[in-house]
Parts: structure tokens; C-alpha cells; sequence
């Protein structure tokens, strides 16, 4: 089973994540969790270009895309298709449905080019089921602000203008009306056990037994 989770920045995906996985584990079941942009060595070296490293600035929103989809395909690959062949659930922090938003949206990338990009990249790997943790702008700013880091300085994500975040959110929440099969719309201002128990309900109801 392949469970992704999506959202603006500071949304709390990487908790619930943590959180879904000790409870999956403790099941006896073989848990892979990843993040995107990274979880290979070569995504993880992309990774630092497109978040940290001082000539990520100069990336266009075209090199800056590819370059994500670049990371994915190496993760849907060497990671995630193996470990679902083999029986295991994974669980990853973003996927193909950030670069929907944030370059086919955020950056006004021509949309279908987008989707034939995401589609070269993960091919039928697709998630089973996506959960959208929703949260406004301004109540995202605050959490990172408060976010310990230890470079001290935010990533070139986190960098972008208010609007930039205002038409993520809009993405997020246009895509869920779309594919209201597979992505989970959920409150992310509600606390952090009562996502926990929504989340685990709507797993729960999917686990091969």
C-alpha cells in the first residue's frame, strides 16, 4: 500500500507520518517511509540543490521542476517499487501531486506538461491514498517561524511570497475537489492526535489482512 502526504509548508505531514508508521510497526507490518525531493542518495543531492544550495536561486520554474521530477523517478524506482513488490507500505512526505501544485500552479507551468512529466517519472506507480493536510497561509508562516532549524535558516521553499503560498493552498484544494477517490481532505489547525485518529481510521479500512 502506497500512502502520501501532501500540504503546504508546516503542515505537520513529517508527525503524522512518524506517528502512522510507529502504529503500522506495531502491527508486525514492514513500514518504508521517504520524503520528496530525496530519499536516495541521488535525491537527496538534488535535494540540497533545490532547497539549500546557493545556486538553487538562479533555477528557473522549468530546471526547478524537472529537477524534482528527476528526484522521483530515481525514488519510485530504486525505492518505493521495490518495496511495494516485496509487501511493504510506504509512506512518503509529498509526491507527484506537490509538483502539481506548486510548478503546474504556483509557478504556472502549463499544466498538461506538468502531468506528462509526472507521468514520465513515476508511470503506473500511483498512490493508493493521499492525505491533504490543509492549512491557511498565515497560520503556516507562524509554525516555520517557530521552527527550530539548525542552519538557522529557512529552505528556498519556505522563501517564497505570500502569494505563492495563498495559490498553493488554492492548488491543493482545486485537486482535492477533483480526486475526491484518493485524496483525504483534513483540518491541519485540529490537534495532533485528533489528525492521528482520522488518519488511522481511513487506513485501517484498507489494510491487507
Amino acid at each position: 500500500m502506497f500512502l502520501t502526504f501532501e500540504g503546504g509548508e508546516g503542515c505537520g505531514k513529517s508527525t503524522q507520518i512518524q506517528r502512522l508508521a510507529e502504529r503500522l510497526r506495531a502491527l508486525g507490518r514492514e513500514v518504508v517511509v521517504t520524503r520528496e525531493p530525496g530519499g536516495t542518495e541521488i535525491g537527496e543531492q538534488l535535494r540540497h540543490l533545490l532547497q539549500f544550495s546557493a545556486a538553487g536561486h538562479r533555477l528557473v520554474s522549468e530546471s526547478e521542476l524537472l529537477l524534482f521530477a528527476a528526484s522521483r523517478a530515481q525514488l519510485v524506482r530504486e525505492l518505493i517499487r521495490p518495496a511495494l513488490d516485496r509487501g511493504a507500505i510506504v509512506l512518503a512526505d509529498r509526491f507527484l501531486d506537490s509538483t502539481t501544485v506548486y510548478q503546474g500552479v504556483a509557478r504556472r507551468i502549463d499544466p498538461a506538461e506538468v502531468a506528462a512529466i509526472n507521468h514520465f517519472a513515476v508511470g503506473p506507480t500511483l498512490p493508493d491514498l493521499t492525505f491533504l493536510l490543509d492549512l491557511p497561509p498565515a497560520l503556516a508562516r507562524a509554525r516555520l517561524a517557530a521552527r527550530a532549524r539548525p542552519s538557522g535558516a529557512p529552505d528556498r521553499m519556505e522563501q517564497q511570497p505570500p502569494e505563492f503560498y495563498e495559490a498553493v493552498r488554492r492548488g491543493y484544494l482545486d485537486l482535492a475537489a477533483r480526486e475526491t477517490t484518493r485524496i483525504r481532505l483534513l483540518d491541519a489547525t485540529a490537534s495532533i492526535e485528533q489528525l492521528a485518529t482520522d488518519i488511522w481510521q481511513a487506513v485501517a479500512t484498507r489494510l491487507p489482512r
